[in-house]
């Protein structure tokens, strides 16, 4: 059922509907292990249908874009949540600490990889990269967090600093959850390890020859090297 959209959004809503294809619907929500329903928008279209939407009505204003985040993220439809994504990973160099709760939210709403690595790599990243003194706070918030997705956001969200990376804290986060029996934290540990080693591969090396790690962490982190 149709919820009320914030008037911003309103007009994406027709071209979404007019585009629904049932069977691209199916097997996208399949694949996302029924988290969402979804229109059946392809990424390639429903990016062009927003950039067009953008065209048309402009970018919206920084003090609106949390109130769009929610409500495009109460819609039942999974590109509704891609689309605000999209819309705060444009609009994230703008973003401030005092969006920090917000993005914590989206993460923990109907949470997938999908929307939540976005968020931590291209978001939640960008913000904290810009406003460092806020890493302690919030990644003991998240890292020792009883929910995953906020353990894999502690993890990702330096995904792309590259020699920026602060290490400590990688290493850190990744020995803290070196024995967790989630996949999504496994497979995360050995993605941000392999993103850092591109900057520095011996560091990485001796992290993983140094500590327990599972299987699949250590064949992602080790995979380029």
């Amino acid at each position: 059922m149709s919820r009320p959209l914030h008037p911003w959004l309103e007009p994406l809503r027709e071209a979404f509907e007019t585009r629904r294809c049932a069977e691209n619907a199916a097997a996208m929500r399949a694949y996302i292990k029924d988290i969402a329903p979804f229109f059946g928008l392809k990424t390639p279209l429903r990016r062009a249908l927003l950039k067009e939407h953008l065209s048309r009505f402009g970018k919206p204003a920084l003090q609106e874009l949390p109130a769009i985040a929610r409500s495009a993220f109460a819609q039942p439809e999974r590109e509704w949540h891609y689309s605000a994504v999209d819309l705060l990973v444009r609009q994230a160099k703008q973003l401030g600490p005092e969006h920090l709760p917000l993005l914590e939210e989206l993460i923990t709403t109907k949470s997938w990889w999908d929307t939540v690595d976005a968020l931590a790599a291209n978001v939640v990243g960008v913000v904290l990269k810009r406003y460092s003194g806020e890493i302690p706070a919030w990644n003991t918030r998240w890292i020792e967090s009883p929910d995953l997705w906020l353990d894999r956001t502690a993890i990702l969200f330096q995904l792309k600093w590259k020699a920026d990376t602060d290490a400590e804290l990688l290493f850190a986060n990744c020995a803290r959850h070196a024995g967790h029996p989630d996949f999504f934290i496994r497979k995360a540990i050995g993605w941000a390890l392999r993103a850092y080693a591109e900057a520095n591969p011996e560091a990485v090396k001796a992290f993983v020859a140094s500590r327990t790690l599972s299987p699949l962490s250590v064949r992602e982190a080790l995979r380029k090297l």
